[in-house]
């Protein structure tokens, strides 16, 4: 369940699980790596409060934004520090990246800093102030908010960490049996234990400080440097997460909240079961998409059912582990590069016509949709290397390969396209060198928080529908605008009928009252031969 999401316009052999409370009540935290051994140790609430009234003296030093991030001389980019460790303070601190686009409107009309968080874990926002170029809803915020984004510790040029060498970790071909055996499994096993060990040798005394809680307690350091009293902040997929457990933690200093896409917070879903679930709620998008192809075989010739839209993509599947498309897209390649039409409706028709063209004898489209993006290979192994770090860190996860073996056999049973390859994604945490936290309780009861905006589409395939009525029941006073009818993951920036919501939100501080509903977009129209735009949704919690 990762990679950043971009607006819409974008477990192992028998080991015994010992329980993150006893562990915590066992022992007093350990100094992190780096650390002084007089380092004081205070309650985290504490070491947030002194991190905050530290930042607010420093600021953000704004400048030229260096080279690698790609932003034009009109941003501006800076640095502010966090511990790595809230209950010591006073110990090892590390620098996190962070990039602004002053608003364009009058002084008059300004609301002040809007912080975005893309999603995750890994996501990195440090070009969101590249997002006013779409136009529509982001030009308009834009005008009247400084556009904030930042890359979370372990990301990016945020201190980051990296578990195993880039390009092993991006190279293909790779073979994604629908039916593993017990050989296959045996393999995935040793290869997610050496993961697992390349994430504890890389960073020993930071690895069990990669949560979500303090995503949001870094995120409220962020706050004070801005010089503000309260935060105004915009998540997508698992940003909402983090604007959750912010929400839960710090209910005094939130400003205006939107969560769009959104992830379940009940702790017993995150994340093993949120995981189980997801792939479910893929094989209905991917079902959502087969039937639309079906619909349009005049155009694509993979089939007049979806079932024979199936049998198309499984012969293709078979083919390139035959032969692998350009020397570099096997099955697994084929899989992950065409769960991207569970996120967004702009990838249906190109990748639809690149599968057509394949089976007609040019394997170029697929290719370009597929092949590994080897230049990306750093960045994406940092983002997967902060995915794991987090999830695994974030909750106890099984430590008997027999239970993800029964559990996941049995989703596959029901949603074949991507549940073993999820499985192996997030089979680093059956392994994880350090012992697991325990989740956030998030909660807001009635009063404690201004209005909150949530925004959902009922079809999301990473973040399903039931999240945003969960996390609605848990944040008392928030509302729901709802996608009826829809699967896009990122709902903002998209739909004009959610977009004026939001506007409405953000500007005044008005939410519906009551829920809300908008009309789904319309669905793609075939023929389509590029590929989806980087605004056009992207992967968040795959």
């Amino acid at each position: 369940m990762r990679a950043a999401a971009i607006p819409s316009t974008v477990g192992a052999l028998a080991l015994t699980l010992v329980s993150a409370s006893a562990a915590a009540s066992a022992a007093p935290p350990q100094a992190p790596h780096g650390a002084p051994p007089s380092a004081r140790s205070v309650p985290e609430a504490v070491g947030v409060r002194d991190a905050a009234e530290d930042a607010a003296d420093e600021g953000i030093r704004w400048r030229l934004c260096p080279a690698a991030e790609h932003l034009p001389k009109t941003a501006e980019c800076g640095t502010f520090r966090v511990p790595v460790d809230y209950t010591r303070p006073d110990g090892e601190q590390i620098s996190l990246t962070v990039s602004r686009a002053r608003a364009t409107g009058r002084s008059a009309d300004h609301l002040g800093p809007l912080v975005y968080n893309p999603g995750g874990p890994g996501g990195n926002a440090m070009n969101f102030p590249l997002y006013p170029k779409l136009g529509g809803l982001w030009k308009r915020l834009n005008a009247r908010y400084d556009f904030i984004g930042y890359a979370p510790r372990g990301v990016g040029r945020s201190e980051p960490l990296s578990c195993q060498n880039p390009e092993a970790f991006l190279k293909g071909p790779n073979h994604s049996p629908q039916h593993p055996s017990w050989t296959f499994k045996q393999a995935m096993n040793r290869k997610a234990a050496a993961y697992a060990a390349g994430c504890a040798k890389a960073q020993p005394g930071r690895l069990r400080h990669y949560t979500t809680a303090n995503n949001a307690r870094d995120l409220d350091v962020l706050r004070a440097a801005l010089g503000q009293r309260r935060l105004n902040y915009l998540g997508v997929s698992y940003g909402t997460y983090i604007g959750s457990v912010y929400a839960t933690l710090f209910p005094g200093h939130v400003g205006r909240l939107v969560l769009d896409s959104i992830v379940d917070p009940a702790t017993d879903n995150v994340w093993y079961q949120a995981n189980l679930d997801q792939n479910r709620s893929f094989e209905r998008r991917w079902s959502d998409w087969k039937s639309w192809v079906a619909r349009h075989d005049g155009t694509y010739r993979l089939g007049r059912t979806p079932q024979q839209v199936q049998a198309s993509f499984d012969a293709v599947r078979a083919a390139v582990d035959r032969e692998p498309a350009g020397g570099t897209v096997g099955s697994k390649e084929l899989v992950s590069a065409y769960l991207d039409t569970g996120y967004a409706d702009a990838a249906w028709a190109p990748y639809a016509q690149a599968l057509s063209d394949f089976r007609r004898g040019e394997p170029g489209p697929l290719v370009k949709v597929a092949a590994p993006k080897m230049k990306k290979a750093k960045s994406e192994e940092n983002g997967n290397a902060v995915y794991n770090a987090v999830e695994c860190q974030d909750a106890p996860w099984p430590r008997d390969w027999a239970r993800w073996d029964r559990d996941n056999t049995a989703t596959a049973a029901v949603a074949p396209f991507n549940t073993w390859e999820n499985a192996w994604m997030n089979l680093p945490c059956a392994y994880w060198k350090t012992e697991s936290a325990r989740p956030t309780e998030v909660r807001a009861d009635a009063g404690r928080l201004p209005p909150v905006l949530l925004v959902a589409s009922t079809r999301d395939a990473a973040t399903p529908y039931t999240g945003a009525l969960e996390t609605r029941r848990r944040l008392a006073g928030s509302s729901l605008v709802t996608e009826r009818g829809a699967g896009n993951h990122g709902v903002s920036g998209g739909n004009p009928c959610a977009d004026a919501h939001i506007e409405r939100y953000l500007f005044e501080g008005r939410t519906p009252g009551s829920d809300a509903e908008c009309p789904a977009r319309p669905e793609p129209k075939p023929g389509a031969r590029q590929q989806p735009s980087p605004g056009a949704g992207t992967r968040a919690l795959r």
